[in-house]
């Protein structure tokens, strides 16, 4: 399992989503353009001391991701549409692809490939015209939750939870 940012640009978001790779050793892979730099010190905090666990690899475009990771599902997360995350049947091998906070994935990425997955939301969260008061949840919380759906589907949150007994 990996998790692909596209085009991250909020540096709180990354180094949390970081964390995040470093407790459940997942690969991080950061497309760019940035919209920060790496040294960036809101990133650097936000990860914590936990930046030597995370296996990061920055790529300089999603192209080039693509031509090395031949054969993995790229599973790009929506808030506009999709399978719902909790029905999706994930692999260990999935590609987990998320968008930039302020404008998400291109059409073009959602175009070339079979999968989307989305976050439900509970009922009541749409105004009267039908638009949405909550339109999408902070990046790195749908990264977690996706993540951990991912990893529950594949069987190994029981793995993981043995080891702690």
């Amino acid at each position: 399992m990996q998790i692909v940012l596209y085009q991250p640009e909020i540096p709180p978001n990354t180094g949390n989503i970081a964390r995040l790779c470093a407790a459940t050793k997942v690969r991080l892979n950061l497309i760019e353009p940035l919209g920060f730099k790496l040294e960036d010190r809101y990133l650097k905090r936000a990860g914590l001391d936990y930046w030597p666990l995370v296996d990061l690899t920055v790529w300089p475009s999603l192209e080039a991701w693509r031509q090395r990771n031949d054969g993995v599902r790229l599973i790009p997360a929506s808030a506009r549409g999709g399978s719902p995350a909790h029905r999706f049947a994930f692999r260990q091998d999935d590609a987990l692809l998320f968008g930039r906070e302020t404008s998400g994935l291109p059409d073009s990425v959602y175009a070339s490939t079979p999968y989307r997955i989305r976050l439900p939301f509970a009922p009541g969260v749409r105004r009267e015209d039908g638009g949405l008061c909550v339109r999408s949840l902070n990046l790195s919380t749908a990264a977690g939750i996706v993540l951990y759906l991912a990893l529950e589907h594949c069987g190994l949150l029981d793995a993981w939870s043995a080891d702690l007994a």
